[in-house]
């Protein structure tokens, strides 16, 4: 089930938080009993709004695809070799400690994608992403966690005022303890 990360308090709940993706919930099943019309109705009527939601943009997908698509993410921390990020790339923006940037790929007009490893684990990972990196200048404008993984799209403000991007993290499926974390950043 996807989960929304609120980039705003709009919903009351803290950035990083569970929520259900359309704001729906799951309902009980029914046991050893037929449902009534108006179970059936209701059902109905719930399912197409959950299916006409579009809790992720075609855009959305789209940036999520290209960060999937960039560097190998089964490389384990120890295995890696350091590399620099791009001056095209805003330098304020903050990597968690025990951090290792191995991948930077260059997508012209589109941004740069930058690919790391930490050995922080997942949950410290998010924390990190939601405080950190937003106190950096780095302002959440919308994004969504799983168990598992989280995706924020960002705008700059201060030092940062001129980029745009979307980060994702997720745990390693290779590496125990481990988080990958790419960022995607453009001038905008």
């Amino acid at each position: 089930m996807r989960h929304r990360l609120s980039g705003s308090r709009r919903d009351g709940l803290p950035l990083g938080r569970l929520r259900s993706g359309c704001g729906f919930l799951r309902g009980e099943r029914l046991h050893g009993r037929a449902p009534s019309t108006r179970a059936v109705v209701v059902g109905a009527t719930v399912l197409a709004a959950v299916s006409l939601c579009g809790c992720e943009s075609a855009a959305q997908r789209a940036a999520d695809h290209a960060l999937q698509q960039v560097a190998d993410t089964s490389v384990c921390r120890s295995a890696t070799t350091p590399v620099d990020v791009p001056a095209g790339f805003p330098a304020g923006f903050p990597f968690p400690p025990r951090t290792t940037v191995y991948h930077v790929e260059d997508r012209g007009s589109e941004g740069t994608i930058v690919t790391a490893i930490s050995s922080t684990p997942f949950r410290r990972i998010l924390a990190f992403m939601n405080h950190q990196v937003v106190s950096a200048g780095f302002r959440h404008v919308s994004g969504e966690t799983e168990e598992h993984d989280a995706e924020a799209n960002w705008v700059g403000a201060g030092a940062a005022h001129g980029f745009r991007g979307r980060w994702a993290i997720r745990e390693s499926g290779s590496c125990a303890g481990q988080t990958v974390i790419q960022v995607l950043s453009a001038r905008s």
